[in-house]
């Protein structure tokens, strides 16, 4: 028979260790976030729901954005054992510079929406992790105020092609003048997409304050009082705006633009052009062809074309056509630190991330997205070290089977 005995107190001891209180209910929320799925869970329980539909979705049937999802899932990673992986460099460089890990934040449209703190925080992060960030057309803080938050950061500006070309060369002067280091001049967006979830939720541009969304507001009254108790809504590219997003696209962007059109872009932009965008062979050669500085395979989060290219898909042949003369990143579906590890091993350069940190923002402002850049930089090192690689330069093919 099992002999039992009443444990002593220095046995107990060494077992009893509590976990330290952690006052702030927003550092409770995050550390709970292992994941970015865990963060996006977080941002649908604080946020509104237009607001977050507005960021989660995608166009008509949301297809595109499934399909890209879907291919990094069904990623297999071949690694390589016995290899020394006890120091792991993540930086890269992008556009001649070093990048601490191998993506940027993407820009977002409205994103002062998600969380009152906005660009601001985005930028402030990404300067402390050492990554750019991109401010987008459609940002609601100031590219001069962007620039204000974080001084020593890699800032990009992206574009959108306006109607008034006049307006167009303004927000490029504006970015060249604060130290904007690059220009991402975004191509997939002649006209709006679809975006269903928007148009069933009645989602505007300021919210409008309906039944709907007063009984929202009982919901999520943090989030109302952060909008309506700071700063209003500003753009950084327009003073104002009273409608849907499909709207405001459809009247502001100029659906005549062509590659002819980027001898202009540079007769007014002297820094690095990015192109972001691509969705084909023929057009990356196009593109880089004309000129550009770097291209972004992109279906711009399936928020557009429903059924378009999975940008992972295309890299292979893509780096095949342009070679190494310019630089490729990827978009779309990347929602964990292994899914950049793949897209650096089949032969993009870096990658863009847009939702991952929107998620973040909304679920704890600026620590949100410092939780984000966080998760995604723990999964790349152990990704990269699990695979036997201890740089950005020695992922290969090799390391990849795509399904």
């Amino acid at each position: 028979m099992t002999q039992r005995q009443i444990p002593k107190w220095n046995e107990l001891k060494p077992l009893l260790r509590p976990k330290p209180i952690t006052l702030s209910p927003t550092d409770r929320r995050l550390e709970k976030a292992l994941t970015i799925g865990d963060l996006r869970r977080i941002a649908k329980r604080r946020t509104p729901r237009s607001v977050f539909d507005y960021t989660d979705g995608a166009a008509e049937a949301e297809i595109s954005l499934r399909r890209a999802r879907q291919l990094f899932h069904g990623i297999e990673f071949e690694p390589s054992v016995l290899r020394n992986v006890a120091d792991v460099d993540t930086s890269t460089t992008m556009l001649g510079q070093s990048s601490a890990l191998p993506f940027a934040f993407a820009p977002t449209g409205f994103t002062r929406m998600m969380n009152h703190e906005g660009e601001r925080a985005v930028v402030r992060v990404a300067q402390r992790f050492g990554i750019p960030y991109a401010l987008s057309t459609m940002g609601t803080t100031s590219i001069e105020d962007v620039a204000a938050a974080a001084p020593e950061a890699r800032k990009w500006f992206q574009l959108y092609v306006w109607n008034d070309r006049a307006a167009g060369e303004d927000l490029v002067k504006r970015a060249e003048a604060a130290g904007y280091e690059a220009l991402v001049l975004t191509v997939d967006v002649p006209v709006a997409g679809a975006r269903l979830r928007d148009v069933r939720n009645g989602f505007t541009i300021p919210p409008t304050l309906t039944a709907k969304t007063v009984l929202d507001a009982a919901m999520h009254p943090a989030w109302w009082i952060n909008l309506l108790t700071t700063e209003p809504l500003t753009f950084a590219s327009l003073n104002a705006w009273e409608g849907t997003v499909a709207e405001l696209i459809n009247a502001l962007f100029d659906p005549t633009m062509t590659v002819a059109d980027l001898e202009w872009l540079r007769s007014i932009w002297h820094g690095p052009l990015i192109v972001k965008g691509i969705q084909t062979v023929a057009d990356a050669q196009r593109i880089v062809d004309a000129g550009a500085d770097a291209i972004v395979l992109s279906n711009h989060g399936g928020r557009q074309l429903d059924r378009a290219p999975v940008p992972l898909r295309l890299l292979p042949d893509v780096k095949a056509a342009v070679g190494d003369h310019t630089e490729v990143y990827v978009d779309t579906g990347i929602t964990n630190g292994a899914d950049i590890v793949a897209a650096t091993a089949l032969g993009a350069d870096a990658c863009l991330v847009g939702r991952a940190y929107l998620y973040g923002l909304m679920a704890g402002g600026e620590r949100g997205v410092a939780r984000a850049i966080e998760i995604l930089s723990t999964e790349i090192r152990r990704t990269m070290q699990l695979l036997g690689t201890r740089t950005v330069d020695e992922l290969q093919p090799a390391h990849v089977r795509l399904p």
